[in-house]
C-alpha cells in the first residue's frame, strides 16, 4: 500500500495523515523523528513543535519511510534502530528485529546466573540477548555465537558501540565448542516451514525464522548438544513459539534435564522453556 501523496505542511498534519492510513501513533512519531534526523527519545519535542513544517528533504525521507511501513516492512529496518531491555540496538535486514517477548528469556537468565558465570547466547543475531545480559551483569563472562557472518557483524558493531565485552564466534549451535557454561540461552528459529504467519515476516531473514516441518529442528539440535557444554547444575533456556512449550519440555526431560519448566511472557503465553543439567550422582 502506497502512502497518499498529499500536502503535509506541518509535523502535526504529517502524523494525522499517517494515522489515517493505518499507522499507529507511536510508530508514526518514530518514523517522523527518523525523517527529521532526531532520536526516538524526542517524542515530546514533536508535540511542542507540531506547527513546524517539514523541509523538502525531510518530507522525501518521511514519504519513503511511510511507504515502506505501509508495505509491511518492520519499523526497526526503516529507522535502523530497535529498543531492547533498555538498550538501543542498530539493526537491519541481516538480523531479526528484537522483540519484547524475548525479554522474558533475559529475565529468566538473570535470575539463575551465578556470580562470575560463563554464559553463551546461541543464534545471537543483533546481539540483543547477550548484550542485555552483559549490561545488567558486568561480572558475567558472556559469549555469543551465530552461523551467519552477516549477523555477527551486526552484533559486534552493537557491542563495540555500547562498550560491552562479548566473546563472539561463528558456528552451528554448539558444534566444535569446547567451553563449559553455567547457562546456555537461545532464541533459535522455531517457525514451521509452512506456517501462514511467515507472510507477515517476509522482510526478515527466513533462515533465522524457520526450522523444519514442525519448527522444532533447531530446538532439538540445541537440546541434544547442550549437555556436553553445560557445567553440572547449569541451565539451558530456550525461547519458542506460543504452542511449543509442551513439546520443548518433553524434549528436555527426554534428554535428562531436571527442574524442567516454562516461563510466560507479558501476554500470559508460555514463551520460554528450560531445564537444569543434573549434578552427577554421588
Amino acid at each position: 500500500m502506497a502512502p497518499r501523496m498529499e500536502a503535509m505542511p506541518t509535523l502535526g498534519h504529517a502524523l494525522q495523515s499517517a494515522m489515517a492510513q493505518g499507522v499507529e501513533r507511536l510508530e508514526a512519531q518514530l518514523l517522523l523523528l527518523h525523517a527529521l534526523g532526531r532520536t526516538a527519545q524526542e517524542r515530546a519535542w514533536l508535540v511542542a513543535h507540531d506547527k513546524e513544517t517539514l523541509s523538502i528533504t525531510s518530507q522525501q525521507v518521511w514519504q519513503d519511510a511511510l511507504r515502506r511501513r505501509l508495505a509491511g516492512e518492520p519499523l526497526p529496518y526503516i529507522t535502523g534502530w530497535a529498543a531492547f531491555y533498555g538498550l538501543d540496538l542498530q539493526v537491519d535486514a541481516r538480523v531479526l528485529c528484537p522483540r519484547a517477548d524475548t525479554e522474558t528469556l533475559v529475565d529468566w537468565a538473570l535470575a539463575i546466573l551465578p556470580p562470575a558465570a560463563r554464559a553463551i547466547d546461541l543464534g545471537t543475531g543483533s546481539g540483543a540477548i547477550a548484550l542485555a545480559l552483559k549490561q545488567q551483569r558486568p561480572d558475567v563472562h558472556m559469549y555469543a555465537r551465530d552461523l551467519s557472518a552477516d549477523a555477527l557483524a551486526v552484533a559486534q558493531a552493537n557491542a563495540q558501540r555500547l562498550g560491552l565485552n562479548i566473546a563472539f564466534s561463528q558456528g552451528d549451535w554448539l558444534q566444535d565448542s569446547s567451553e563449559a557454561f553455567d547457562a546456555i540461552v537461545s532464541n533459535p528459529p522455531y517457525v514451521a516451514e509452512a506456517d501462514p504467519h511467515l507472510l507477515a515476516l517476509r522482510h526478515e531473514p527466513v533462515q533465522a525464522l524457520t526450522s523444519g516441518a514442525d519448527g522444532l529442528n533447531d530446538l532439538r539440535a540445541i537440546i541434544a548438544q547442550a549437555p556436553a557444554c553445560l557445567k553440572p547444575g547449569g541451565w539451558l533456556l530456550l525461547e519458542h513459539s506460543y504452542d511449543q512449550a509442551s513439546a520443548v519440555r518433553q524434549l528436555l526431560q527426554a534428554k535428562g534435564f531436571v527442574d524442567v519448566q516454562s516461563r510466560k511472557d507479558l501476554a500470559g503465553i508460555e514463551r520460554c522453556s528450560g531445564g537444569r543439567w543434573p549434578f552427577p550422582e554421588a
